[in-house]
């Protein structure tokens, strides 16, 4: 085998090991920074923590193909000299031959113009941090302390899920009539037992809340649900922040634009006014007067005058199933004829 062949191989060999090293390099750091730039895109954090992890494992990767190249082309050919010798060959010296360049004339520096300063910087208003509010606080069932390492994903805001959590129709601005909204979110290194708390906020007023003991386990997916009447569903700028105890963990925003559907009023029954039959009075009848026996001009007792007892007042009165309208009369004897002065006879004397 010829030593100057093998020489060639050697040094080819340790240039091209180095351009692989180098080109690897490269490659796997750009990879490595994509895939980190594409992971905080995601909203759920797990799924963005192995995004993250597996891109600094490219760039870890490409450091070591760095160190690895710098070592191949500086170590690896004197290494495999000492296995295999080179025989020694004459080396040409090239002839320099210098050639004149041209030097340019620098051309005429612009002057650098004058940059408005700003008179007055706006300092930005402070926003205050959502608290829980003082009877939301007083239904609370649990006093655990959270885990400093629990952590949220940011929300996502969607019309529906599916068995596993996945949002169907995710969007952060959302047209009457809403209907039943979920704030999804992914969780790791929760405890089981502490008091998490849901705060939904209308233009910075408190409209729905819920708070209970965690009892979803360490990690996974969740999300807190509203499913008002469609009426409650008011147009405006919606806030969602998720609580553990009473450190704030997690906030979301959402809008709601349309005029929401009126409820249809019910109808309220008249209630019918059912007379009863009010009984008619019983009729008095009527009583007429018993005719008055003539007087006599002397208190001469009649032998057959029958005196008629006159009515007592008031006259008591028995009910009968029959109502005689006009009672009957009772006749009436006729009193002999009285002679007032009796007739003289004329009798003739003897």
């Amino acid at each position: 085998m010829n030593l100057e062949n093998i020489n060639l191989d050697i040094r080819t060999g340790v240039i091209t090991a180095t351009i692989l090293a180098f080109t690897g390099v490269v490659l796997y750091f750009w990879l490595g920074w994509r895939t980190i730039q594409k992971s905080r895109q995601l909203r759920f954090y797990r799924k963005r923590h192995e995004g993250m992890l597996r891109g600094w494992r490219m760039i870890f990767f490409s450091v070591f193909l760095l160190i690895l190249g710098l070592l191949i082309n500086s170590y690896a050919e004197p290494v495999a000299y000492n296995f295999f010798p080179p025989s020694p060959t004459p080396t040409l010296t090239p002839t320099i031959t210098l050639t004149p360049t041209i030097t340019p004339t620098p051309s005429i520096t612009l002057t650098p113009t004058i940059t408005n300063t700003p008179s007055e910087t706006d300092t930005p208003t402070p926003t205050p941090t959502p608290s829980i509010p003082l009877y939301v606080e007083a239904q609370f069932e649990s006093t655990a302390i959270p885990s400093p390492d629990s952590v949220f994903s940011p929300l996502v805001f969607t019309q529906g899920i599916d068995e596993n959590y996945t949002p169907l129709n995710a969007s952060e601005v959302f047209t009457n009539p809403v209907g039943h909204l979920y704030a999804v979110f992914s969780y790791d290194k929760l405890v089981d037992g502490v008091q998490w708390t849901a705060l939904w906020y209308r233009d910075g007023e408190l409209v729905y809340f819920e708070t209970e003991p965690w009892d979803g386990g360490s990690g996974g997916f969740g999300y807190t649900d509203w499913n008002p009447e469609q009426a409650d569903w008011l147009p405006g700028n919606y806030q969602v922040h998720l609580f553990l105890g009473m450190q704030l963990y997690q906030s979301g925003s959402f809008t709601v634009v349309g005029i929401p559907p009126t409820s249809e009023p019910t109808s309220t029954p008249t209630p019918v006014l059912t007379l009863s039959p009010t009984p008619s009075p019983t009729r008095t009848p009527y009583l007429s007067p018993t005719p008055t026996p003539t007087k006599t001009p002397f208190p001469t007792p009649l032998p057959s005058a029958t005196p008629t007892p006159r009515p007592t007042y008031p006259p008591t009165i028995t009910p009968s199933p029959t109502i005689t309208r006009w009672p009957t009369a009772t006749p009436i004897t006729p009193s002999p004829t009285i002679t007032r002065w009796p007739t003289l006879t004329n009798t003739p004397l003897p």
